[in-house]
């Protein structure tokens, strides 16, 4: 079920263009087919999109269809809000030509002293000359071989001319963003805090070393106040040119003759599916399924990619590896090899035994009162004093560490009995002869025992692995949010582990439960469980292609 619903979501499906009986037109496509169990009639549900005008779903009973036809030129469009759009393409209104290029010193002002280049006029001449522009000319009639081949010249124009305007002052604005949180706001809370702490041992404001961190301080608000003005002003000449380019617009009109202008900048993509080739589908479908993979949600997880989802994913596991299999296996070893056969030991492996069935939920508050609250807290304490002091906590809140470790603890009794399962399993006669042989009890615990017993600890840690994949409740707990970028930085140490993350599984409870049109992301949900389930393959079928050949290699061992 998962594969059937998962493979279709993005092929373009026919349009309908549907009469009722009622004289309603509408535009859609069909979603699944029921017997109303009140009436007993057939009815059909409908995706007319176009969620800011009518509801985007709709039943229609099929005895009220009057006529039902696919027309070839009508259009379905992605947007980065409001999701799709179905309707009629009309013309396209250009609302004058953009601004000219600004004032290269009131925009060096603007920007911090860092000049922005842009090439406004390299934009604005990369329209074709085919496409009518400015004064709010339209581009109904024109010698363009389609209107498809029109309007996908006008959103590359305005996507072109959105990179030259409005992107340089994004970036510029998220650059002062970074430097306000990452140098100065963290720099006035440590000093603050060193002159706090020298007034609270008595230390009077005259003394030179109080004056010189006041200095500073005062210093770093008017280095803050400054930024932040700066700050201001990029954004409001960014909101002027995002304002101004949304003024160029494509007409569509909806199944019903409502005219709806939607700005060039909104349509992600368009395809007319009533009248596109195999191929053409088969184009706009990988694109569609690059973007999920590569690209960054949007609209509220309701859109666009996975991509934070699927490394914030991979990137756990991997973690949960790290502390989950070494520790396991010297716990199980511990158990099969070294420890003697008392009353402490046989509780011990009740309790591991135990453990493999108590709810993830139980590991998600323990992670919370124990790894984030007591470790991360106290490695705060130790190495981040003043941003304790300030409630700025660097370890002590919910991040991919404490998942990682928290799933580390809920999988450890299945590698730690997998472990001790293995070794029991081979014959005491093997150990006998490597003693025989002159080899300590280490030497044949490590050159003889462990490559014996990978193939069975290997199968523990394929099962540990792939039920730590799938687990969402502790993860909720310790980390896992909605929406945040991947765990990474450009600079060292590279992985950041005090950060939140996305992960598939949440995404799938988000979308399926939290959405804000859950009908509409029913789709997206068999995709991204499609993606989960393709990486618990991946990873498994490698674990199994390494147990098989520990299996050959190690089914006799000579010392």
């Amino acid at each position: 079920m998962v594969f059937a619903n998962g493979l279709v979501v993005f092929w373009p499906h026919p349009i309908q263009q549907i009469s009722l009986a009622d004289g309603t037109t509408l535009l859609g496509q069909r979603w699944e087919e029921e017997i109303d169990p009140l009436t007993g009639r057939r009815r059909i549900k409908f995706y007319c999109a176009n969620m800011e005008d009518m509801p985007p779903f709709r039943w229609i009973y099929e005895d009220e269809i009057v006529h039902q036809a696919q027309p070839p030129d009508v259009f379905k469009l992605d947007r980065t809000a409001n999701l799709h759009y179905i309707g009629y393409f009309r013309e396209i209104r250009f609302a004058g030509q953009f601004p000219s290029q600004p004032d290269p010193e009131a925009m060096e002002a603007s920007a911090g002293g860092n000049r922005v280049a842009l090439s406004t006029q390299a934009a604005s001449a990369a329209l074709p000359q085919a496409l009518p522009g400015g004064n709010g000319t339209s581009a109904q009639q024109t010698d363009w071989a389609s209107k498809a081949e029109q309007l996908a010249a006008a959103i590359a124009w305005a996507r072109q001319l959105e990179s030259a305007e409005v992107a340089p002052w994004r970036q510029k604005e998220n650059q002062l963003a970074r430097q306000l949180n990452d140098q100065i706001k963290y720099a006035l809370i440590e000093a603050r805090y060193e002159l706090q702490r020298l007034l609270q041992a008595g230390w009077p404001e005259t003394d030179p070393r109080c004056q010189a961190i006041s200095e500073r301080i005062a210093q770093l608000t008017e280095e803050e106040n400054r930024l932040k003005a700066q700050a201001h002003q990029l954004a409001t000449e960014r909101a002027k040119r995002e304002t101004e380019l949304r003024h160029h617009v494509a007409v569509f009109v909806d199944g019903q003759g409502r005219e709806k202008p939607i700005p060039l900048v909104d349509i992600v993509r368009f395809s007319t599916p009533n009248s596109m080739t195999l191929w053409a589908k088969c184009r706009f479908c990988l694109a569609k399924w690059w973007e999920l993979l590569s690209d960054q949600p949007r609209e509220a997880n309701q859109d666009g990619g996975i991509f934070p989802a699927i490394l914030g994913t991979v990137l756990l596991v991997f973690l949960m590896a790290i502390v989950a299999f070494p520790l396991g296996i010297l716990a199980g070893v511990y158990l099969g090899e070294y420890a003697r056969d008392n009353l402490l030991v046989r509780w011990v492996r009740v309790a591991v035994n135990n453990l493999a069935g108590i709810p993830s939920i139980v590991y998600g508050i323990f992670g919370l009162g124990f790894f984030i609250y007591l470790c991360g807290g106290t490695l705060d304490g130790w190495f981040y004093p003043a941003r304790v002091e300030a409630r700025e906590p660097v370890f002590g809140q919910p991040c991919i560490l404490w998942a990682a470790l928290t799933l580390g603890l809920l999988t450890l009794p299945v590698v730690i009995v997998s472990t001790e399962e293995a070794l029991r399993q081979i014959p005491w006669e093997i150990r006998e002869g490597s003693y025989a042989l002159g080899a300590t009890r280490l030497q044949t615990l490590l050159r003889v025992l462990l490559p014996m017993a990978s193939p069975g600890i290997m199968t523990g840690f394929i099962l540990a692995m792939a039920r730590a994949v799938g687990e969402v409740a502790p993860l909720m707990i310790t980390g896992a949010v909605k929406s945040a970028p991947p765990p990474l930085s450009p600079d060292f140490p590279f992985l950041r582990l005090d950060r939140q993350f996305m992960h598939l599984g949440y995404h799938i409870l988000d979308i399926s439960c939290k959405s804000p049109n859950v009908e509409a992301t029913k789709g997206l949900v068999y995709v991204t469980t499609l993606l989960l389930l393709a990486i618990v393959l991946v990873l498994t079928s490698t674990a199994i292609w390494l147990r098989n050949r520990m299996r050959k290699r190690y089914y006799v061992r000579a010392i």
